[in-house]
């Protein structure tokens, strides 16, 4: 029995890899960020603990990199949805509304997220959050900008103020008013992008059964079953996020190998 090949491994790996990124999304929604191991986020991925070690150097790059992911991805689909474009003008409100979109539907997690911007780590760059970087960036150049190394910057800070700003305890803003002040700046018609309440099957800001869950957070911290968001830091009280995130991580069947031959991998311990 022959060894399995070189890109077989790698695809494993690649797959392994998204397993990991996609169980930190999905814990970090339902239980927020302290209450989250990067055990659990193992079991959850159904992989070794110390193969989280082995692709991450700690939880918060870990998260960093899953929610960079979440966001590139459905930015990536927002703006390549039916009908395409390539309007300038059509693309910016796309990129407004889906990173706004994931404000509105995703708040413990993407709070979690700006959180941990602000700890001592701060920013911390990776590929998901480079090719986040290439798809604003584009978007920027597409809209007609001739100056996208400051204007990029500039709608990066633009949207982080946005997200904080819709996610804050305790005075929150709507995410539709803060939709209308970015449209604003960037000139753009109220109708173009996903305006509020659009149903958009598959896409950014679908607001179906299938695609939307019941409990979403209200903008004064109670979701629709009347539980209330618990702390920064903590699990809290919030309804799991069951919003299927699966599309944005490759995270199918493995190929088949002609030999299953399992390589050892490291054991670390989990943090």
């Amino acid at each position: 029995m022959s060894p399995r090949s070189a890109s077989v491994n790698e695809e494993l790996r690649r797959r392994s890899k998204e397993r990991l990124l996609q169980a930190a999304v999905e814990l970090v929604s339902e239980r927020g960020y302290e209450a989250t191991t990067l055990g659990d986020i193992a079991d959850r991925a159904g992989s070794a603990r110390g193969l989280v070690s082995y692709y991450f150097p700690g939880k918060r790059q870990l998260v960093q990199s899953a929610v960079h992911r979440l966001m590139h991805r459905t930015l990536d689909e927002a703006l390549e949805r039916e009908p395409r474009t390539d309007d300038g003008q059509e693309r910016m409100a796309r990129a407004i509304d889906a990173i706004l979109g994931l404000a509105r539907d995703r708040p413990v997690l993407m709070r979690q997220h700006m959180a941990g911007l602000l700890q001592a780590e701060g920013f911390l760059p990776c590929p998901e959050q480079r090719r986040l970087a290439e798809l604003l960036s584009d978007t920027v150049a597409r809209y007609g900008s001739t100056q996208v190394d400051s204007d990029y910057p500039m709608l990066r800070a633009l949207l982080m103020g946005a997200v904080y700003s819709a996610l804050v305890p305790g005075v929150p803003m709507p995410v539709a008013v803060l939709r209308e002040e970015l449209f604003k700046r960037y000139r753009l018609d109220r109708g173009l992008g996903v305006p509020p309440d659009t149903e958009v099957p598959g896409g950014t800001g679908a607001s179906g059964p299938s695609d939307r869950f019941d409990d979403t957070e209200r903008p004064d911290g109670s979701n629709h079953s009347g539980a209330t968001a618990g702390s920064e830091g903590t699990g809290g009280t919030d309804t799991p996020d069951r919003t299927d995130v699966s599309r944005f991580f490759a995270t199918g069947a493995a190929p088949e190998s002609p030999a299953p031959v399992r390589r050892p991998e490291p054991d670390a311990q989990s943090k």
